[in-house]
């Protein structure tokens, strides 16, 4: 292993564990510390930012996620004293039981340690990872991509700074360089990490969970539905379908494809006539493209490699399905288990979408931008899990933490 990523990696492992030793208070003052030093540095980062926008084409679909302002500083903050404000998921009793030989037993929450997370152009996610497993009592290491270099040294710098002063192990927050060697070696570090979750593209979360020795968690790639049933109530139907679309198109919750019932045919240029506002081109199959053709003004044919695409752009697929049972087939077949809605004034058609549809966020009459862990009152997240073992769906506080059983005796031996 690489000697200066070595350190990084004992150096935050040690300072877990004295992390371990801090209470609640202590980490929330330094957090709500944190959040009013982000809007004190505003400009800083920012600029730190433009370095990095100025790298990237406008065109890019990252560039959106890529970029920081004002607004989203404030917010990031906002989050931040959000999670200040959450009770602790620590020391929760899970369970308890005494045995017949007297022997009390407590499954109780704890802290994973050390958590890696690996991200693309994501800065807000630093901020967000950091505030998530300080508070959970984890250590963290970050590694970003070179996209945005220079916005991760300055949070991370300003993040650290805030620690020392507060006269905290600053190397609970470690971020490593954006080359594939400290990628390789973070993947290879057994016994230093604990936990690893990947976010970003699907090619990322798939190179993560493949090549890993540490255990991983998946923050799947969204590829979201939504499907407007024969039932579905058509002003509903617009604002839900252009809230999942438009609002930010880069985000792993937006909508990428909008299955109509074969009956709604006639309603089809309502539905989707607000989309245009925003110029999100539509891939729409053979019957959908005859409807449209003429009436919404950015359409195109659709094809195979049209289905089971994240398109993080203002762009979109459509089809038309012949009832709820294709379009559970087709979310069978190409969903990432992400989000997936249905719109239907029908009940016992959103219990069956509700039942049958394999995700980690499923919705009837409403949008599949409300998946977040900020919006699920969550404080903010640190990841969408699409798996499911140990966590699914926003992962906040309670999903970065593990357990542990304490058993107190009185002597008690065993006998057989």
């Amino acid at each position: 292993m690489d000697s200066q990523l070595n350190e990084i990696f004992v150096n935050a492992r040690e300072a877990a564990r004295k992390l371990n030793l801090l209470d609640d208070a202590t980490k929330n003052s330094l957090l709500l510390t944190l959040a009013d030093a982000i809007g004190q540095h505003t400009a800083a980062i920012l600029d730190a930012n433009a370095k990095d926008l100025a790298k990237m084409s406008p065109e890019n679909p990252k560039y959106d996620r890529l970029k920081l302002t004002e607004a989203r500083l404030a917010g990031i903050a906002g989050d931040m004293r959000n999670v200040a404000s959450l009770p602790s998921p620590l020391d929760k009793v899970l369970m308890e039981s005494v045995l017949p030989n007297g022997l009390k037993i407590r499954k109780v929450s704890v802290p994973f340690g050390v958590i890696g997370v690996i991200y693309e152009a994501r800065p807000n996610v630093s901020f967000d990872v950091f505030s998530l497993c300080f508070k959970s009592g984890s250590a963290c290491v970050l590694k970003g991509g070179s996209d945005a270099i220079d916005s991760n040294r300055a949070i991370v710098q300003l993040i650290r700074s805030t620690l020392k002063a507060a006269g905290i192990d600053e190397n609970v927050v470690q971020l490593l360089p954006p080359s594939h060697q400290a990628t390789a070696e973070m993947l290879h570090a057994v016994g230093y990490i604990d936990l690893i979750i990947p976010r970003g593209s699907k090619n990322l979360i798939e190179f993560v969970r493949d090549n890993s020795r540490v255990p991983v968690i998946e923050t799947g790639a969204g590829i979201c539905h939504t499907y407007f049933h024969a039932s579905g109530d058509i002003e509903k139907g617009r604002a839900i379908v252009n809230n999942a679309k438009t609002r930010r198109v880069s985000v792993c919750n937006a909508l990428d494809c909008l299955l109509v019932d074969a009956a709604r045919i006639p309603h089809l240029a309502s539905l989707v006539e607000p989309l245009a506002a925003s110029k999100v081109v539509i891939y729409a199959d053979d019957v959908a493209y005859k409807a449209l053709d003429g009436v919404y003004p950015l359409l195109e044919h659709a094809t195979d490699e049209n289905w089971g695409l994240e398109y993080m752009d203002y762009k979109m697929s459509l089809r038309i399905v012949d009832g709820i049972d294709e379009a559970l087939a087709h979310i069978a077949r190409y969903t990432s288990h992400h989000s997936e809605s249905i719109v239907a004034e029908d009940a016992d058609a959103c219990k069956r979408f509700t039942r049958e549809v394999d995700a980690a966020c499923v919705y009837t009459n409403a949008p599949t931008s409300f998946t977040d862990g900020a919006q699920f009152g969550f404080g903010a997240e640190i990841g969408i899990s699409t798996q499911k073992l140990h966590a699914r769906g926003p992962m906040a506080l309670p999903e970065i933490t593990t357990y542990k059983y304490i058993i107190e005796g009185n002597g008690q031996i065993r006998n057989n």
